[in-house]
C-alpha cells in the first residue's frame, strides 16, 4: 500500500528562489518550516492545494491553509510586508473559507509592494507539518520558471522514527554539581540549558531539593530560585545524555562574564557619595519630586474572545510573527558581534516558546479571554513569581518579560488604539530608555526629571530633553531601575546625581537653588530678544536646534536669532511611509514663518544604517557610522532628496532660507547637491536660491575648510559627531559618552582649523550639544565662530554668559588650553580661569567709588 501523500503548486507564475537563499533568515534558516519560494510573475496568489483559511494577515499579506489530513501551509506575499498595512492587497477570502486548489486567494499591486517591500520574493511554507516529510521535486532548480499550478513540493507520510529522547536502556543519567554563577539560573543560562537539550535531543530536566523543571520551559527553570552556590542535579535521557550533561555542567559550574551593559563604568560617571546615585548629564537642571518608575502602556486588547479555535489560532499566529522578529534580530546582533544582545534576543525566544507560559495562556483562553489579554494575564502571572522570589537578578528580568508580553499583545492590538499614561505632574521619572516618541508623550505630563538606566547624551532623547529644559540623566545602570519609591528626590543635573532620600537639610537647600535658579532664569529670558554681545565687542548670534515648526515658533518665544539647525528626519520618522512633498512644504513654511524673517537652517534627511527608517531598510553593515548616511545616501537615493530639495525650493520667502547638508567629507559632495538644487530650481522657473551649506562633521571636512568655504555659502560644525569620529569613541555608548568631551584638544585643534580656514570666505557656526554647554560655549566663541545654534530652553542663559564672556581675553588662553593633555585638564583650566575672571570682576566692582 503507497504511502498518503500531498502536492503543493505553484500560487502563481514566477521564478523559483530556494528557501535557503531567500533573504529572510527567518524563512533562510527553515525557522518557520520548510517549503520553497517564488519570485512573482503575475498579480494574483493562488491556492497550492485543497483547504480550509485558517488565518489571514491583519496587513493581508499572509494566508494559512490547512488541510484536510491538518497540514498547515503559510504563503507569505513578499518580505516585510507587514509594514505596507494592507496597502496594495486586496484578500479575496476570509478565516473559515473553504477554498480548492487554484483558488485565488488575493490579488496584489506588484509595482506598490516593490516599492515598499524589502523584495516581493514569496515563501511557501509548511508550518505545521508533524509526521510528513517535505521533498522539493527534483527538476526545480533556483532561478527556473514556473507556470500557476505547476507541482513545486511533495508531502509524503514520514515513517515512525524511534524516539531519540532515551538512551540505549531507557535509564536517566544523573550529575550533582554546584551553581557557579553568580546571578543564579536566570534567563540567559536557562536559555541555553534548552538549546543544549534540543541540540542534542534529549530530556534534561534540573532537580533542587523538591522541585523539578524540564529545560524546555524558560519559567520553571527560573522559578527553582537556584541562586550562586546552590546544589543541582542534572537528569539527561537520550542518546547523547552524556555529551548533553558535560555540555550543561560545563554551562552551570563556570562563572560567567558580567551582564552587557549592568552598570556603566565608574570611571565614566561623577563620583557620588553615600546615598547618590551617578549617571551622565544629557539635559541640566535642578529638579525635586516623587520618584515614579514609567513602564510603557500595554497595548489596548479585548478582554473577551470569539471562541476558543479563533483565539487560539490568533495567539499562536502572533507567537509566530514575534519569533520571526526576535529571530531576526538575534541574528543581525550576530552579525554584527553583539554576542551578548544576540544571547538576550535568544532568551526572549526561549520564554516565547516556553510551553509553561503558552500552558498558563491556554487556560484563559479556555476561560473566554482573548488572546491578547489571556497572554497579557499569563505574562503577569508569571512576573508576579519572578518578583515574590527577592532574588535581584530575578526581578530585574521582569523587565524583559514585560518587552515580550508588550510585543505579542501588539499583534493582537486594534492598530488604531491609543494606550494610556497614567504619570503625575512634577514626577521624577525613571525608566530603562526611552524612544523620541515617548519623551515626548511624558513631557506632555510636565515631569520635573528623567533619570534613564541607559542612553547617552547626544541621543535624540537627550536632544528633546534639552529643547524642553526637563533636567535629564543617562546612562545610569540598573541599579536605577531598581530604586526604591520615593515622595521627594533631588535630581541634580548640574552635578550628575540623582538622591532618592536627602535629609531635610539638604532638601531646604535645594528648594532654594531652584528658587534662585527660577529668578535668573527670568531675568535671562527678559533679556533673551536682546542681541548677545561679548564684554569686548564681538555680536555673536544664538540659534535653535529644533525638530518642528512647533519647536521653531517655542524658539522665536525664547529669543532665538533664527534656527541653526532644523532636523528634518523627525518629519520621516516613525511613519509607514515617507512624508509627501506638500507635507514636508508644510513643515517648512511653518518653521519660516514662526522666525519672522530670521535665518532658518534646515538640514536635508540626515539618516543612514544608524537611524533606520522603516520604509527605507539599508543593509546592516559591521559600522554604521561609517556606513551609507548623510550626502552618502542622496547618492544612493537620489529620488528622497530631490523630493524635499523641490519642497525646500516651495518655501517663501527663500532669501530666508539655508539648506544644510550633513556628513560632507569634501567639497565636490557639496557642488552634487548645489547641481541638483539648482537643476531642479530651473525647472520650477526660480532665479532666487536658498543658501546652501555644509556640516563640519568628519576630519577631512575640517581639515579642507578652504576649499570647501569656496564652495559653501555657510559652514556648521556638528561638534557630536566631529567628537565621535576625532576620538573614535560611540556617542551612544555610555560607557564611553563621559570621555567623548567635544574640549578635547584634538577637537578644538580640528575646530580651529576651520575656523581658520573659512576666514574671509563664509560664515562658521555651531549646532552641535557642545553650543548649550556653558564653559565649551565660551571657548567656541573664543576660538572665532559667529554662530552658536542650542536647543530652545538654553538660549537665555547662553546669550547671558556670552555678555558676561571677554572673547578676546579668553582667546589668549587658548594655546595653553591646546597644549594640554585631555578634555579634564581643559574643563579644570577653564573653570579656574573663569573663577579667576569672576574674583577679579568683583574686586573692581568693590573698588569703585560709591
Amino acid at each position: 500500500m503507497s504511502s498518503p501523500s500531498l502536492m503543493l503548486k505553484a500560487p502563481f507564475d514566477g521564478i523559483v528562489v530556494l528557501l535557503a537563499d531567500v533573504p529572510d533568515p527567518a524563512f533562510a534558516e527553515g525557522i518557520l518550516g520548510e517549503g520553497i519560494a517564488l519570485d512573482p510573475l503575475g498579480d494574483t496568489l493562488h491556492a497550492p492545494c485543497d483547504g480550509e483559511v485558517v488565518q489571514c494577515a491583519r496587513a493581508k499579506h499572509a494566508v494559512t491553509l490547512r488541510t484536510d489530513m491538518g497540514i498547515e501551509v503559510l504563503l507569505h506575499l513578499g518580505l516585510d510586508t507587514v509594514n505596507l498595512d494592507g496597502q496594495g492587497i486586496e484578500l479575496l477570502v476570509e478565516v473559515g473559507s473553504r477554498v480548492e486548489s487554484g483558488a485565488p486567494l488575493c490579488r496584489f499591486d506588484a509595482d506598490r509592494l516593490a516599492r515598499g517591500a524589502t523584495a516581493l520574493i514569496t515563501p511557501l511554507i509548511v508550518t505545521d507539518g508533524a509526521g510528513w516529510q517535505v521533498r522539493p521535486l527534483t527538476a526545480l532548480a533556483s532561478g527556473s520558471r514556473v507556470r500557476c499550478g505547476e507541482p513545486l513540493l511533495r508531502l509524503e507520510a514520514a515513517e515512525a522514527a524511534p524516539s531519540a529522547t532515551t538512551d540505549a536502556t531507557g535509564s536517566a543519567q544523573e550529575r550533582a554539581l554546584t551553581l557557579a554563577l553568580g546571578g543564579g539560573l536566570h534567563a540567559r543560562p536557562a536559555a541555553r540549558l534548552r538549546a543544549i537539550a534540543q541540540r542534542h535531543e534529549v530530556t534534561l530536566t534540573v532537580v533542587a531539593e523538591e522541585n523539578e523543571a524540564d529545560s524546555a520551559s524558560l519559567s520553571a527553570l527560573m522559578n527553582l530560585g537556584l541562586a550562586h552556590g546552590s546544589s543541582l542535579t542534572l537528569m539527561a535521557r537520550g542518546a547523547h545524555a552524556e555529551l548533553a550533561l558535560d555540555e550543561a555542567e560545563a554551562l552551570l559550574t563556570t562563572p560567567e562574564a558580567e551582564e552587557h551593559g549592568q552598570e556603566a563604568p565608574s570611571e565614566s560617571l561623577p563620583t557620588a557619595g553615600e546615598g547618590q546615585l551617578p549617571g551622565l548629564v544629557a539635559s541640566p537642571g535642578l529638579a525635586l519630586g516623587p520618584l515614579v518608575p514609567y513602564r510603557a502602556a500595554l497595548p489596548e486588547v479585548p478582554v473577551d474572545g470569539e471562541g476558543d479555535a479563533v483565539e487560539r489560532l490568533r495567539l499562536r499566529q502572533a507567537l509566530v510573527r514575534v519569533g520571526e522578529s526576535l529571530q531576526a534580530s538575534m541574528h543581525r546582533a550576530e552579525r554584527d558581534g553583539q554576542a551578548a544582545e544576540a544571547e538576550i534576543f535568544a532568551a526572549h525566544q526561549a520564554w516565547l516558546e516556553d510551553p509553561d507560559l503558552q500552558a498558563a495562556a491556554g487556560v484563559r483562553l479556555a476561560a473566554g479571554r482573548s488572546a491578547g489579554h489571556a497572554w497579557r494575564e499569563a505574562l503577569d502571572a508569571e512576573a508576579d513569581r519572578l518578583l515574590a522570589t527577592g532574588n535581584a537578578l530575578l526581578m530585574g528580568r521582569v523587565a524583559d518579560l514585560r518587552d515580550l508580553q508588550c510585543r505579542v499583545m501588539a499583534e493582537l492590538a486594534d492598530p488604531q488604539g491609543k494606550p494610556g499614561l497614567d504619570l503625575p505632574a512634577g514626577a521624577i521619572v525613571i525608566a530603562e530608555d526611552l524612544t523620541p516618541s515617548e519623551l515626548v508623550t511624558i513631557a506632555s505630563r510636565q515631569p520635573a526629571g528623567l533619570c534613564l538606566a541607559a542612553g547617552g547624551t547626544t541621543s535624540h532623547v537627550a536632544i528633546l530633553a534639552r529643547a524642553r529644559g526637563i533636567p535629564c540623566l543617562v546612562a545610569m545602570g540598573e541599579r536605577v531601575l531598581r530604586m526604591a519609591s520615593s515622595d521627594r528626590a533631588v535630581l541634580d543635573a548640574e552635578q550628575g546625581l540623582l538622591e532618592p532620600t536627602p535629609d531635610a537639610e539638604r532638601l531646604a537647600a535645594v528648594e532654594a537653588n531652584i528658587r534662585d535658579n527660577a529668578r535668573r532664569a527670568a531675568e535671562e529670558r527678559e533679556a533673551a530678544q536682546a542681541p548677545a554681545t561679548t564684554v569686548d565687542g564681538r555680536d555673536v548670534e544664538v540659534g535653535a536646534n529644533v525638530g518642528s515648526a512647533a519647536e521653531a515658533r517655542l524658539a522665536a518665544e525664547q529669543g532665538a536669532d533664527g534656527i541653526g539647525l532644523m532636523r528634518s528626519e523627525f518629519l520621516f520618522l516613525e511613519r509607514r511611509s515617507a512624508p509627501d512633498e506638500e507635507d514636508q512644504r508644510c513643515e517648512y513654511q511653518a518653521a519660516v514663518e514662526a522666525l519672522g524673517g530670521k535665518p532658518v537652517i534646515i538640514r536635508t534627511l540626515d539618516i543612514g544604517a544608524d537611524k533606520q527608517l522603516p520604509y527605507l531598510m539599508l543593509p546592516q553593515v559591521p559600522n554604521p557610522a561609517l556606513g551609507v548616511r548623510g550626502v552618502r545616501l542622496w547618492q544612493r537615493h537620489p529620488d528622497l532628496l530631490d523630493s524635499q530639495l523641490r519642497a525646500l525650493l516651495r518655501v517663501e520667502p527663500l532669501e530666508t532660507l539655508r539648506i544644510m547638508v550633513p556628513m560632507v567629507s569634501d567639497a565636490s559632495e557639496l557642488h552634487w547637491v548645489r547641481g541638483r538644487m539648482q537643476s531642479l530650481a530651473k525647472e520650477q522657473g526660480l532665479t532666487i536660491l536658498p543658501r546652501l551649506g555644509a556640516m563640519i562633521e568628519v576630519p577631512s571636512a575640517a581639515l579642507c575648510a578652504a576649499s570647501l568655504a569656496e564652495e559653501a555659502d555657510f559652514l556648521s560644525i556638528g561638534t557630536n559627531d566631529l567628537t565621535q569620529y576625532v576620538l573614535a569613541m560611540d556617542r551612544e555608548d555610555p560607557h564611553l559618552a563621559a570621555r567623548a568631551d567635544v574640549l578635547h584638544p584634538g577637537v578644538l585643534h580640528l575646530i580651529q582649523a576651520t575656523v581658520t580656514g573659512a576666514a574671509g570666505k563664509c560664515p562658521v557656526g555651531v549646532c552641535g550639544a557642545a553650543a548649550g554647554d556653558p564653559l565649551a560655549a565660551l571657548v567656541l566663541v573664543a576660538l572665532g565662530v559667529d554662530e552658536l545654534s542650542v536647543e530652545p530652553a538654553r538660549i537665555p542663559a547662553i546669550k547671558a554668559a556670552i555678555r558676561r564672556l571677554d572673547a578676546r581675553t579668553l582667546a589668549d588662553e587658548l594655546p595653553a588650553l591646546l597644549r594640554l593633555a585631555d578634555a579634564m585638564a581643559v574643563r579644570e583650566h577653564l573653570a579656574a580661569w573663569q573663577q579667576a575672571s569672576q574674583d577679579t570682576t568683583t574686586t573692581n566692582l568693590e573698588r569703585m567709588p560709591s
